[in-house]
């Protein structure tokens, strides 16, 4: 993984260099596969779990189903976003991203993309077992997973702030969710939303536009402040 690194830090284009950059985590993910399991195998207990702990009827696990969902997601997103830039921190790997003259909200944007890529994305996927089985219609799922897919990247993205911010702290994991638990808040609010009124069999798409506008938020300005929160935590 070297090679890839010293591919990023010489002169190239800085979409080269993210795209380097977004192949490498994808690769050492390979190495790594227990971090990329453990936010969906918590996904799946939870949502797994919750029903015996209520009731079998499906009409009861219906109506709970979005806020089961929706939690489970953010909950899922906040235990992957701590392994964000904890190793490229600890190797020194970040202080070179720094000292290399790319754009380090390029560089953390595509580590975001590739993050989203191997614990969001694995979420979303089987998000559509999962409100089945808590008795949620085939003609929902659609929008269920659309509001997911929308969801887990806003959360990647202030996932990337709250890893910034907790550079090189003991207890990183309890901060982070602490600081990116009330920024997700609208987002639990309009995706559990959004997934009640599908399965219910009405439109969704208010709640939808609400969470497509926080994730242009995002995008416009995650990259920002953890570029600049990574500054801050290295110098």
């Amino acid at each position: 993984m070297s090679a890839v690194v010293d591919a990023v830090l010489r002169p190239t284009t800085a979409l080269r260099a993210g795209w380097l950059l977004f192949e490498r985590d994808l690769r050492l993910a390979l190495r790594r596969w227990e971090h990329v399991a453990d936010p969906l195998v918590f996904f799946l207990m939870v949502t797994t779990l919750f029903p015996l702990a209520l009731s079998p009827e499906l009409s009861r696990l219906r109506d709970v189903a979005p806020g089961v969902l929706w939690v489970a997601a953010l909950l899922s997103s906040l235990l992957a976003a701590d392994t964000l830039l904890k190793s490229d921190a600890q190797d020194g790997t970040l202080e070179q991203y720094l000292l290399s003259g790319q754009p380090l909200t390029l560089l953390l944007l595509a580590k975001t993309a590739a993050h989203w890529i191997l614990t969001g994305l694995p979420l979303v996927l089987v998000s559509p077992l999962v409100a089945v089985a808590l008795g949620a219609p085939a003609e929902s799922l659609d929008t269920i997973m659309l509001g997911l897919t929308i969801g887990t990247l806003t959360l990647s993205l202030l996932g990337a702030i709250g890893a910034a911010l907790t550079i090189g702290l003991r207890r990183g994991s309890l901060l982070l969710s602490l600081l990116v638990m009330p920024l997700a808040m609208p987002l639990l609010i309009f995706g559990a939303r959004s997934s009640e009124l599908a399965i219910g069999g009405h439109d969704a798409a208010g709640p939808l536009y609400l969470l497509a506008s926080l994730l242009v938020l995002a995008v416009t300005l995650a990259p920002l402040t953890a570029a600049a929160a990574v500054r801050i935590s290295i110098d």
